[in-house]
């Protein structure tokens, strides 16, 4: 472990598109730093914190707004001068896009240090997602690549948030990487052994049922397909009520959303959308509603990796329903976590009622609260590699080094 330049060495954690109150920056790896005693900066998307953050952790707007939108340009100018305020003694990089200032930062003064945070498979995403079109998608693909290379080589450490990346990203240092999965973090005062009597049952058909879609909002996420399986689950529990929660990036999805909910306002309500929605009021949604789904669509960028929000559910025993994948099904079948559904398939009346049936008789979490879910699992190793990226006090500093 080397020494800390500092006698509270200065961590600036840092995205443009993710919130500063990302679950991951903010709950997970910023209070885990700052209550090992780190002063912690985190730097991201403009979002209205519902609560200030704890001694220790400051905020820093970068962006706001569409992501395809000029002020991502200007988020850079503000990371770069936050650089040069803060001089922070390692800063852990969590979007590709500020990788480049984040090298030339390195290059340009002795002793600095940077962790690449890899949340997604960013190259795969832009050639398969339809964000982007044509020419302009596979320049992307390619930059995004080319940069990610040049960066683990000279990163500290190279963090994952799936598993399947290390087999995905063949340019990865092994020697230098560390997986650390987007567990569950309980907000601050939370008794995890309150959070359900267990096992958990399901109300009968004649008593209200409510179904809860949380997180991302979009086609691959799959919440058209929760709604319209909610929808068909109406026959057979007519008091059934759905909860849509979240941020909606895409304008045309959103305002697809918005029509339908608009039309089906008797069962439907939607939290959010146009904005970010607190993680705390997300995770106290957990705890109000019977059933929580997972309807993604089988996609490259996603069908490897196991979502935030099955962790999230799993644990604050709240029954799932998810798609035919098989890593997410080994999970839940572990646990008695919840059942498998034909998502996106019309159900026949009797189909129906013998799937209600099935989520009734089936008695979920018998042991409580799923210990694996949870990121004090990996808390440690996230201490252990920020301690040894810290680098040594420099024995002398370049000029223009210190003056950028």
């Amino acid at each position: 472990m080397h020494p800390p330049s500092r006698l509270t060495p200065v961590i600036l954690l840092a995205s443009v598109l993710k919130p500063v109150d990302d679950t991951r920056m903010y709950e997970k790896f910023g209070r885990t730093l700052a209550e090992a005693g780190y002063e912690v900066h985190i730097a991201g998307r403009a979002s209205k914190l519902g609560t200030p953050p704890p001694e220790g952790i400051q905020l820093h707007p970068l962006f706001s707004g569409y992501r395809l939108s000029l002020g991502r340009l200007a988020a850079q100018w503000r990371y770069w001068q936050l650089l040069r305020q803060l001089r922070p003694d390692l800063v852990v990089v969590h979007a590709p896009e500020l990788l480049p200032a984040t090298l030339l930062w390195r290059w340009l003064g002795a002793g600095r240090s940077f962790i690449y945070d890899v949340r997604e498979n960013y190259a795969l995403n832009i050639r398969t997602q339809h964000v982007y079109r044509g020419g302009l998608k596979r320049l992307l693909a390619a930059g995004v690549a080319f940069i990610e290379k040049a960066a683990v080589r000279r990163a500290a450490a190279v963090l994952l948030a799936e598993r399947s990346y290390a087999e995905e990203l063949q340019y990865l240092p092994p020697q230098r990487t560390v997986v650390l999965e987007n567990k569950y973090v309980a907000p601050p005062g939370t008794d995890q052994s309150a959070a359900k009597d267990w096992p958990v049952s399901l109300p009968p058909r004649e008593q209200p049922l409510r179904l809860l879609f949380s997180g991302t909002l979009s086609a691959l996420t799959g919440v058209f397909e929760a709604i319209r399986f909610a929808d068909q689950l109406r026959g057979a529990w007519p008091k059934l009520q759905l909860t849509v929660m979240g941020y909606c990036q895409q304008p045309q999805e959103l305002y697809r959303l918005q029509q339908i909910v608009a039309a089906n306002s008797s069962w439907l309500t939607l939290v959010g959308g146009a904005e970010p929605v607190a993680h705390t009021a997300i995770i106290a949604a957990n705890g109000q509603h019977h059933l929580g789904l997972l309807p993604y669509q089988p996609h490259p960028s996603s069908w490897r990796c196991i979502p935030t929000k099955l962790y999230e559910y799993m644990a604050n025993c709240l029954p799932v329903l998810i798609p035919p994948n098989q890593l997410w099904h080994a999970e839940i079948h572990r646990h008695s976590a919840g059942l498998v559904v034909p998502f996106g398939e019309a159900l026949t009346a009797a189909q129906l009622t013998e799937l209600a049936t099935e989520l009734i008789s089936e008695k979920y979490y018998p042991a409580g609260p799923v210990a694996e879910a949870m990121w004090q699992t990996e808390a440690p190793r996230l201490l252990a590699t920020v301690a040894a990226g810290l680098p040594p006090p420099p024995a002398a500093t370049s000029h223009l080094g210190a003056a950028l």
